[in-house]
């Protein structure tokens, strides 16, 4: 409850500094702080030292599960703080708002954790999405991305409109907006129509197939700053929207949609992978790798179990982290193009070896945390019962492999000479805690598995 108090009340905070200080590099460290005390309310309120409490009628559940999330979200978007702040300053003018906006992003991404009623969790996708819709056209002067935010703004808008149909249906199956109502065995007429449409949104908001169609025009519209935002925190937190949803209010009737989930993950993994493949830009390919990495993450939705949750939730952070610091390398290039990092082990040894971990993490490799985050998927869909879908996710993983390594041959096997903008000190510690942080977790993925069950 404290974090979702405070990150709204921090949104506030964000867009009065504005008028009080004129300094538009102070915003960064504002925002820090704001998320430093995110994280440290979260812990206070995981070891139950201190906590908010107010009568929400049972709306809102708080559990270890959520909590662990949210750290993650919040930990995440202090290394995105850190390493793209100054970034915000060449966007426009509005350097307090941006970030104001992506502090009422987290209000929403507290909520999709905790949420125990429908209303809830259609409150948190839309707290989420709004401010999206305006940071995706933040870069005025660029007709790419008013064009990606108003398509943003339609898919949205339109997917909403089919998830408050589907609750309108389980409410009028069950009179009743909480998702113990709707956990029963065997679907009613009605309660099937309702998931389906509510399954229809979810899987516009994580851009799983064939609701995909969106992703690659905004996310390359969208200021590449945001893009990064975007296409990770916002992402896992839709999918731990999807697995709390799928495993409290349909839970029993597992065996009666897993197949439609199965045929929804296969086609999200090898129209993701496949397309990425022909990408020239290193944009355009993380925005459809993203695609194929929210693939992997339906795996958990599609098994439900524990594999499929302690899975979510190290791709939770597996993905977030290498995501946020593979884009925060790329914002530093002047050309998007793979050929763009030709030669940049030579000219910036350091920014070629962040990459290098990051795109092996994403990849899969042993001894990162992407590692890890997908085995404990595909186990969790093997004790799922549908060996088929494991070993075509398998053969999709080693597609990936492809065009990630095409980006690790360009830095590292030929010849250029890469224009990247100057790096602050602060910039490289973070990158590099960052992969650490990479490396530890996938040495160590009982960090994360653990928690959740305190």
């Amino acid at each position: 409850m404290a974090a979702i108090i405070l990150a709204a009340i921090w949104g506030v905070v964000m867009m009065f500094s504005g008028i009080f200080t004129g300094n538009k590099a102070t915003a960064k460290y504002i925002a820090v702080t704001g998320v430093l005390v995110l994280l440290l309310v979260n812990a206070l309120e995981y070891y139950n030292t201190w906590r908010i409490s107010f009568d929400v009628n049972n709306m809102l559940k708080f559990t270890s599960f959520g909590t662990v999330f949210n750290t993650i979200a919040f930990g995440c978007t202090l290394i995105y703080f850190l390493l793209n702040g100054k970034e915000f300053e060449k966007v426009g003018k509005d350097v307090y708002e941006y970030f104001a906006l992506i502090f009422f992003i987290l209000c929403g991404v507290a909520i999709v954790s905790s949420f125990n009623s429908l209303l809830m969790l259609f409150l948190g996708i839309e707290i989420i999405s709004i401010p999206l819709y305006i940071l995706a056209g933040a870069d005025k002067r660029n007709l790419k991305s008013n064009e990606a935010s108003l398509k943003y703004f339609l898919m949205g808008a339109f997917s909403t409109g089919i998830m408050l149909m589907g609750i309108a249906f389980l409410y009028g199956a069950t009179g009743s907006f909480y998702l113990g109502a709707t956990n029963t065995t065997g679907l009613e007429p009605m309660v099937g129509i309702g998931l389906v449409f509510v399954l229809i949104s979810l899987a516009f908001k994580v851009s799983a197939a064939p609701f995909h169609f969106w992703t690659p025009d905004v996310y390359d519209g969208t200021p590449t700053v945001f893009t990064s935002f975007m296409a990770t925190v916002v992402k896992v937190a839709s999918f731990i929207a999807f697995m709390r949803l799928f495993d409290d209010a349909f839970g029993k009737s597992h065996g009666e949609w897993q197949l439609l989930i199965g045929i929804i993950t296969a086609a999200t993994l090898f129209i993701g992978n496949i397309t990425a493949v022909f990408q020239q830009s290193v944009k355009r390919m993380l925005a459809y790798s993203s695609i194929a990495q929210a693939g992997f993450m339906m795996l958990s939705i599609y098994s439900l179990n524990t594999f499929g949750r302690e899975g979510l939730i190290i791709y939770a952070a597996a993905y977030s982290l290498a995501s946020i610091g593979s884009f925060a390398v790329l914002i530093k290039l002047k050309d998007y193009s793979v050929e763009g990092f030709n030669g940049l082990a030579k000219s910036h040894p350091f920014l070629a070896l962040m990459n290098l971990v990051f795109l092996l993490s994403l990849t899969g490799i042993p001894a990162t945390a992407g590692f890890f985050a997908k085995y404990y998927v595909l186990i969790g869909a093997v004790k799922g019962g549908q060996l088929w879908l494991v070993i075509f996710a398998l053969l999709m993983a080693a597609v990936s492999a492809y065009y990630y390594f095409r980006v690790i041959q360009a830095m590292y096997f030929k010849e250029g000479s890469p224009e990247v903008q100057p790096v602050s000190g602060v910039y490289k510690v973070t990158l590099f805690v960052t992969a650490v942080l990479i490396i530890v977790i996938g040495l160590f993925p009982s960090i994360l598995t653990g928690a959740i069950y305190l």
